[in-house]
């Protein structure tokens, strides 16, 4: 019969009692539940509790060791990410002269709003700027998430016969294009998106590398049983799709949707295309547009001789960099958790 007893019962005085009570086996509990076999002696039970006692303590130093050691680098790898944004941050508010004469610091010596008072010069133009850039990125993340788990969920499906060829076909887009000009005569000319926010919105639509990411996390996570059930339930294709497969997918969505997010939020490149109206400008666009004007006037001003102070070039890059970044890192904490989930996807099939 098993006797418990704990770590602190057995004491020196008195162990011979104690140790006596078992004769094959003993179950040894003290944080955890340890059995040991072929105890006949006293001696043979503190020999076994003192090994396995040296063993918890160095298993407990290498354990502590090797946290500490991933602890430090974890900490040096966010200062190395945290130390650049928070110097952009710092120069932003510093001083132009202060910045050409010391260089960027972690603290601000000379304080000065000068770059986001040249920024926001004009409101009402910076204010539709970002309207314009949300609106894209709301609706270009939204549709391309939609479309992009749609495609994913119908190459997956194994009774789809011509799945092997239209895979093919996605792939090869990546490899080969229609080049620029076929390209910008088919977005203007026949589709007379000039000056549109289609033209923003379309051409990011779908990425042949998020849809073989959702269609690895679909494939290796979501189990076929669970489709065929739905079905079995009167269930259809686009039904099962949307309350079965969606719902499972929120870290694929979650990481694939940061992504496509980004990329509407920092192009700046379709703009330069097609659009030409400065109501229509993304922030990006925007900010790219008061960057070249700044540096043209300075060009001007420099080449007539005049002494006047020049606009806060630096600072102004800094400041820039602040209000393109600030929104997607305020948002980054509300994905982070599916985010962390979704970056191994595929890794492991079970």
């Amino acid at each position: 019969m098993y006797k418990k007893c704990k770590a602190e019962q057995i004491r020196i005085a008195g162990f011979h009692k104690k140790a006596q009570q078992f004769q094959r086996f003993l179950k040894y509990t003290g944080r955890g539940a340890v059995v040991y076999y072929g105890i006949r002696k006293p001696v043979d039970l503190y020999n076994a509790i003192s090994t396995e006692g040296s063993m918890k303590s160095k298993l407990t130093l290498e354990k502590m060791g090797f946290n500490l050691v991933g602890y430090l680098l974890i900490m040096l790898f966010a200062a190395m990410c945290l130390i650049p944004f928070l110097m952009i941050a710092v120069g932003s508010i510093t001083e132009e002269s202060h910045i050409i004469k010391n260089g960027y610091s972690l603290f601000p010596q000379r304080f000065s709003l000068d770059a986001y008072q040249f920024i926001f010069d004009n409101p009402r133009q910076i204010a539709s700027a970002y309207q314009i850039t949300l609106l894209v990125t709301v609706i270009g993340t939204l549709a391309g998430l939609f479309i992009t788990a749609m495609t994913a969920y119908v190459l997956g499906r194994k009774d789809f016969t011509y799945r092997n060829m239209f895979a093919f076909y996605f792939f090869f887009t990546t490899l080969f294009s229609g080049g620029l000009v076929p390209w910008y005569i088919l977005i203007v000319k026949y589709l007379g998106w000039k000056d549109s926010l289609l033209a923003l919105i379309v051409p990011s639509l779908l990425n042949v590398f998020y849809i073989i990411i959702m269609r690895s996390f679909i494939s290796s996570t979501i189990p076929d049983a669970i489709s065929e059930s739905a079905k079995m339930d009167g269930a259809g294709d686009f039904r099962i799709f949307v309350s079965v497969i969606l719902p499972l997918s929120k870290p694929a969505l979650a990481t694939i949707g940061l992504f496509i997010a980004l990329n509407y939020w920092n192009d700046w490149y379709h703009a330069t295309l097609f659009i030409n109206k400065e109501h229509l400008y993304p922030l990006q666009y925007f900010l790219y547009q008061v960057l070249n004007s700044m540096s043209f006037a300075n060009a001007s001003v420099a080449s007539q001789g005049a002494v006047v102070m020049e606009t806060p070039k630096e600072s102004f890059k800094l400041a820039m960099t602040v209000i393109a970044t600030g929104p997607i890192v305020l948002l980054y904490p509300f994905v982070q958790k599916y985010f962390i989930q979704g970056i191994t996807i595929g890794s492991v099939k079970g």
